[in-house]
């Protein structure tokens, strides 16, 4: 498939840069800025401008692409630019260029900001709303929501369900990037939305025995 990440950048985006360069797939790395173009190209995508701030951007980003992946983040620091605004203003794109499916990453908690930390809520519900225009968007779309993100090794199992943060837990980012990966190329994802913390089985078993029962997951049906 010829996929744009957006957030390319990011811990996350490179981890998962990797993975689907990997898997075969062609694959474009939005970032915000010339600059960062070569830690794209060095890891075998194609870096392409994308400015979640910059509408401008996106046509040209998303011109001969079948899927986007959203990883970007502004780190608290424009939760309501980047992690709302911007995640709409892609999905709108998306959807305007005809590109049919839409892997969108978001957070625990973000269903029901006001249950999350209270230092993050701003970014949770700037990720609600985001989740909530994904789910309406009438794209095929998947919403992952991790647990606390680490940078330990990657442990290559997980758990899928719903409301996994009431017991908390945390992920490796490696194992969030291998997750977002499967999920591209797991047919039975689309519509789906679901928390992933690290857990006892394998990512691709995870994922095929949560959508043998549709019912554990958060399963919305498109707008």
């Amino acid at each position: 498939m010829r996929i744009l990440v957006a957030g390319a950048n990011g811990a996350i985006g490179q981890l998962l840069l990797d993975r689907l360069v990997l898997n075969g797939h062609d694959v474009a790395g939005g970032v915000r800025t010339p600059e960062q173009f070569s830690a794209v190209n060095a890891r075998n995508a194609k870096a392409v401008k994308l400015d979640l701030t910059c509408p401008e951007d996106f046509a040209p980003a998303l011109e001969g692409r079948d899927a986007v992946i959203f990883v970007a983040g502004s780190g608290g620091k424009a939760v309501e630019d980047v992690d709302r605004d911007g995640a709409i203003r892609l999905i709108d794109a998306t959807k305007a260029a005809g590109i049919p499916r839409f892997i969108l990453l978001s957070s625990v908690y973000a269903d029901r900001p006001e249950e999350g930390p209270e230092k993050i809520r701003p970014y949770l519900r700037a990720k609600h709303a985001a989740d909530l225009h994904m789910q309406d968007s009438g794209l095929d779309f998947t919403i992952v929501r991790p647990g606390t993100l680490t940078n330990e090794q990657p442990q290559d199992h997980i758990e899928i369900g719903t409301h996994l943060a009431d017991d908390g837990g945390s992920i490796p980012r490696a194992d969030v990037a291998s997750t977002l990966a499967c999920v591209l190329e797991t047919p039975g994802s689309v519509g789906a939305t679901f928390e992933i913390i690290s857990g006892p089985k394998l990512v691709s078993d995870a994922l095929a025995d949560a959508f043998e029962d549709p019912a554990k997951l958060g399963r919305t049906s498109k707008g």
